[in-house]
């Protein structure tokens, strides 16, 4: 969405082929990320296999659209010491009473899964599955094709609580679960305030680490997801090319991240409509367990970079920018034991 909103992916189809034909912008999006306070950098493979690309004619850049992604994101990972993602979801083609598309699913997931293990990913995401059946499909993809990379699967809850095959949401998690899944939990699909009921209940089921990434939209009990909401004026729906004037508020983020916090989330994020502005919330509340060294980037540990350059001569030495408040004091009282002058 983040694209779409910078005029290089097209609202709706939302197919990455700004991958190939500008690079240099996937880059620096996955820079102004880890800027915000993520620890992981995605590959932007989202709508990214054959189906879809098949449907605009560019089946024959599968391959290179994959592979050019998981190497910027891998670049970028490497640059910045985060983690790297390959990702898959859901196909288009998935239908519980067909074997045959489940064959293709199969083959579908297959081969992107490769591509990501192939490319060093660490572990690979299957997002946005409204199907049991098809998360199921994808897990085992991961657990054949990935020479071991752990697998995070996300559903996307709809209306009521459970996949579109009739699977409770809470029981399709703790079945993937079950199934080996490192990390399972919601994305998409519903906002901040309609996901958290979902969540409380994934959390009763499972034992492990569980995922919620909402999408940044007001979405509320009789309009639950995103695809649902009206505009406030007109009464119109408003998904996919008018959803700014439903967007979430930066509190209304934060306020998600501590409920998700305390419920026992462990694996947080957003998706559709997210930006740099609204992680910066979530890593703020989440901060202590993300992944945020206090050093520089050249690896020299925050409080005795400011004491060298004190001791060089700088009349005041500190911090700027990067963090917020709640995750800037912990570096700041150590800058003032290490430092004699204004900080």
């Amino acid at each position: 969405m983040e694209m779409e909103r910078r005029g290089y992916l097209q609202a709706g189809g939302f197919i990455p082929e700004v991958v190939l034909e500008h690079p240099e912008m996937v880059q620096g999006l996955h820079k102004e990320f880890i800027h915000a306070g993520t620890d992981v950098v995605e590959a932007f493979t989202y709508y990214g296999h054959r189906e879809k690309l098949r449907a605009i004619g560019r089946e024959d850049d599968l391959e290179k659209l994959n592979r050019t992604a998981l190497k910027i994101a891998r670049e970028v990972a490497n640059e910045t010491g985060t983690l790297m993602a390959g990702g898959l979801c859901c196909t288009t083609v998935y239908e519980e009473d067909n074997l045959e598309t489940h064959d293709k699913v199969r083959s579908m997931f297959k081969e992107q899964v490769e591509w990501a293990a192939e490319e060093g990913a660490d572990y690979i995401i299957a997002e946005t599955i409204h199907s049991y059946g098809e998360a199921k499909l994808a897990l085992e993809a991961i657990q054949q094709h990935g020479k071991g990379i752990p697998a995070v699967v996300t559903l996307s809850c709809l209306i009521p609580d459970e996949t579109m095959d009739g699977v409770p949401i809470a029981e399709a998690c703790r079945k993937l679960e079950e199934a080996g899944a490192a990390v399972v939990g919601l994305n998409c699909g519903r906002g901040p305030s309609t996901m958290i009921p979902a969540l409380r209940e994934i959390r009763k089921a499972c034992n492990g680490p569980i995922a919620a990434l909402p999408v940044t939209y007001r979405t509320k009990e009789d309009c639950r997801t995103w695809h649902s909401l009206k505009d406030p004026d007109t009464g119109k729906d408003v998904y996919p090319r008018n959803l700014a004037c439903v967007m979430s508020s930066r509190d209304d983020i934060r306020e998600c991240a501590e409920e998700a916090k305390a419920i026992g989330v462990n694996y947080i994020g957003l998706c559709c409509g997210n930006s740099p502005f609204y992680f910066r919330e979530l890593a703020e509340v989440y901060a202590p367990t993300c992944l945020i060294p206090d050093e520089t980037a050249d690896g020299v540990p925050i409080a005795e970079a400011c004491r060298k350059l004190e001791e060089a001569g700088a009349d005041v030495v500190g911090l700027y920018c990067g963090r917020g408040p709640s995750t800037m004091l912990p570096a700041l009282r150590e800058i003032r034991k290490a430092c004699n002058v204004c900080n």
